[in-house]
């Protein structure tokens, strides 16, 4: 695609993008302290005192999958429809049901009604296919030379929108802070901001769409991605390399809140400034390394090297006995995970055509959401055995992912 006047200016569309995603993004950070003390805490009534803290983990990750369940069958079809009809239209949608979404999470807190969560995380998911829609506008206005840093530049936001997202959960639910603040507090805000992103998006983004697609869609489209993904022999190897970095990264993260709790005793407050400073150090990774890089070498060589650095940073965090410890290993994985998904987002949109973006990444997507929704469920098991197995389960999935790509993706993609 060439950036001729026929095109929307694409600096005049990465800034709105780049708010939408960021305020997106510090929306979705900012209940991630919170929702271990929800489920896990007896003080909470969430669940009966007489529940027991294996089947809390259980039921903590069966709510966090839910989510990507939800995403797994909505975020394709909203990238289709986006195809379709335009991107702008959908992103309103998408966005108006994440509003919602905060809006009953809240209610169910104040409830204290475990159905009412787990309704309001699935419209959360299948609205959140806002996130592929934003990815399609910036890969229609970007050139093959330059699509690598400005998938770059959105990661950034996601990154910036970790750092202050995490770090205001923590604060927002302190009482001591303010007697005002309580549990509710952080989803009330998340509602607020996404609110703000709504009006801000519908007067800045334009629509960036030059050529609709017809095609049909159902509500099966997550099925039938998943097996265009892995039965098309031009993306069998790319969606198989996907889903073992999703896996293993989500491994990671899903739980990691849950592992600060019980390995280290962690509050809310300090669960968010250390995820806080886990979007720093990718914000810098991806603001001021992914762009240089892009020039020098393929994604295929700088996958090669974050994969494997990944892997191997994602069994030393957990080893120490120290929480302190954790400042020294988190800058190698925020970083490598930083340089990472912008590639990956490279190679995926390179494969495609220009009037099949929307598809191809509602096809990332679907394969993405449901390399994240086994692994909370999943996780919930591990970590009765021991606290520290997801991490070793992830670290293994994300070593498949960096084989796949140097022995099989690596001589496909000589040209990217």
């Amino acid at each position: 695609m060439k950036n001729t006047s026929e095109n929307i200016n694409a600096r005049r569309v990465l800034l709105p993008v780049f708010v939408t995603v960021f305020i997106d993004m510090m929306g979705g950070g900012i209940p991630i302290p919170i929702m271990p003390s929800l489920i896990l805490t007896p003080e909470t009534a969430i669940l009966s005192p007489e529940v027991g803290p294996e089947l809390r983990k259980i039921i903590f990750g069966f709510l966090t999958g839910a989510f990507f369940l939800a995403q797994f069958i909505g975020a394709p079809i909203l990238g289709a429809i986006s195809d379709r009809d335009g991107r702008r239209k959908v992103l309103m949608i998408s966005l108006g049901g994440t509003v919602v979404g905060y809006l009953l999470f809240a209610l169910g807190i104040y409830l204290k009604s475990l159905p009412i969560l787990f309704i309001s995380r699935v419209l959360a998911g299948f609205m959140g296919g806002n996130i592929s829609v934003a990815l399609s506008v910036i890969s229609d206005v970007s050139t093959p030379e330059n699509k690598t840093k400005n998938f770059g530049l959105i990661g950034a936001a996601f990154g910036l929108g970790f750092i202050f997202g995490p770090a205001l959960g923590g604060m927002l639910s302190d009482s001591t802070i303010y007697s005002g603040f309580g549990l509710i507090t952080p989803f009330l805000v998340s509602a607020l901001f996404t609110s703000l992103n709504i009006l801000l998006a519908n007067r800045n983004i334009p629509e960036t769409i030059r050529v609709r697609s017809q095609r049909k869609v159902n509500l099966l489209t997550g099925i039938d991605n998943i097996r265009a993904a892995f039965y098309s022999p031009t993306y069998r190897m790319i969606f198989g390399m996907v889903f073992c970095i999703t896996f293993g990264f989500a491994l990671f993260t899903q739980f990691f809140n849950v592992f600060l709790t019980e390995a280290f005793q962690m509050d809310r407050t300090n669960i968010g400034w250390l995820f806080s400073y886990v979007g720093i150090w990718s914000v810098i990774a991806q603001g001021a390394l992914v762009r240089p890089l892009s020039k020098k070498f393929r994604p295929v060589q700088i996958l090669s090297v974050s994969l494997f650095v990944l892997s191997l940073f994602l069994v030393l965090i957990i080893l120490p006995q120290e929480s302190w410890y954790m400042y020294l290993i988190i800058p190698f994985i925020a970083s490598s995970q930083g340089m990472t998904q912008p590639n990956v987002n490279t190679i995926i949109t390179n494969a495609s055509a220009p009037e099949a973006q929307g598809q191809i990444l509602g096809i990332s997507q679907s394969v993405q959401s449901l390399a994240m929704a086994i692994p909370p469920m999943l996780a919930g098991f591990l970590s009765n055995i021991n606290i520290r197995f997801p991490n070793y389960i992830a670290a293994i999935c994300m070593l498949g992912g960096w084989a796949i790509l140097y022995f099989r993706v690596r001589k496909n993609q000589t040209s990217t």
